[in-house]
């Protein structure tokens, strides 16, 4: 039959000449240079995260919960694996198809387990598209508020009261009187939508005055648009609890900020380096400063989980030609290539979390 194909196309059909032994090592070849590639990729990142750090201002926090929880997951999933392969070795069907629907199901716990850690370094205020300091509307910089005849105080991410963080309830009232302020039109003047119920509005140190629910800056001039729209991005960080930093938390416990990789200390609402707060120019720095840390921790965990998604995808099909039976003694190259690619992309998470916890 084949000298009949080559008669035909006359082409010669070499792939029938070529022993197992070489097409297994030729296929691992293809595994190895692919996990090369995915290595250099890696540590060209890792490499701009370290160097980035070195002059920059960098921001500093725990590594997410479900991190873990995904690190277990894969870590089980490379385990299923193996099982799986060692289940083919010895012919035990029923056993390769148990091990090959954990492993999809560790891998897509794997996938979930990262999207809650996403989640929930956004609801811990850390993004890849903020600034690391509060700078458009930051409380006290145009706009504070008398609550009771007495001035709110920012400390971090704290509002103050009496000297003390405001109670729950204290805090709810003040973030509906200023929900108030949250959308501006230029084409419409700011209006009082809620009472003032013990609030007084200040505008550079001085009252503003309301006349037909309209904010005047004295009895003649009312408050112009731009100042409009700084209220409006106070009362935003107002509602978002953010007070100085758009991390959430407590600095210095939650999350730090580091300049040259030495932690800075936050006083008096000011960065401080080295027992003095850092000159002029650098607290400029700090306050155009985006948050390039976690612009990197997104970056590089994302790239990773693509990469993870692409081999589940692969290994569905995998974990299909198993549950048909195609897999035994004789026959499991592509178990064992996929278990390979797959043990090292758990591997390399595990390198970036440690990464990211001894650096980050």
């Amino acid at each position: 039959m084949s000298n009949l194909n080559e008669k035909m196309t006359g082409k010669r059909d070499f792939s029938n000449e070529i022993s197992p032994e070489v097409k297994e090592k030729m296929k691992k070849n293809l595994v190895y240079v692919g996990i090369f590639s995915i290595i250099m990729l890696f540590a060209g990142f890792t490499s701009g995260y370290y160097v980035s750090m070195g002059d920059s201002f960098w921001l500093k926090y725990p590594m997410p919960m479900y991190f873990w929880v995904s690190t277990a997951s894969i870590a089980l999933s490379s385990l299923a694996f193996a099982l799986a392969i060692r289940s083919a070795k010895q012919n035990k069907q029923g056993q390769i198809k148990l091990w090959m629907a954990a492993t999809l199901i560790f891998g897509a716990g794997f996938i979930y387990s990262q999207f809650k850690g996403y989640g929930e370094l956004v609801k811990n205020g850390f993004h890849a598209v903020n600034n690391l300091v509060v700078t458009d509307g930051r409380y006290g910089d145009y706009f504070e508020v008398k609550y009771k005849d007495k001035f709110i105080d920012v400390d971090g991410n704290k509002f103050v009261y009496e000297g003390k963080e405001m109670n729950a309830q204290d805090f709810q009232k003040f973030q509906g009187f200023m929900s108030q302020f949250k959308t501006v039109k230029q084409s419409k003047t700011l209006q009082l939508t809620k009472p003032m119920a013990g609030f007084q509005l200040y505008f550079n140190q001085q009252p503003l005055l309301i006349k037909n629910k309209q904010l005047y800056v004295n009895d003649s001039m009312p408050l112009q648009f731009t100042d409009e729209i700084r209220l409006s991005q106070l009362a935003v960080n107002i509602l978002d609890k953010r007070g100085d930093f758009f991390a959430r938390g407590e600095y210095g416990k939650d999350f730090s900020i580091y300049y040259k990789k030495q932690k800075l200390d936050y006083k008096d609402r000011k960065l401080w380096y080295k027992g003095q707060t850092i000159k002029p120019h650098l607290q400029v720095k700090a306050m155009e400063s985006a948050d390039s840390a976690s612009q990197y921790l997104y970056l590089i965990t994302f790239v990773h989980l693509l990469h993870v998604l692409v081999a589940l995808i692969y290994l569905l099909k995998v974990a299909t030609a198993s549950f048909r039976g195609r897999f035994n003694a004789e026959n499991h190259l592509s178990l064992r290539l996929s278990a390979l690619f797959w043990h090292f992309l758990g591997l390399l998470w595990v390198a970036l979390l440690l990464f990211f916890i001894f650096i980050h």
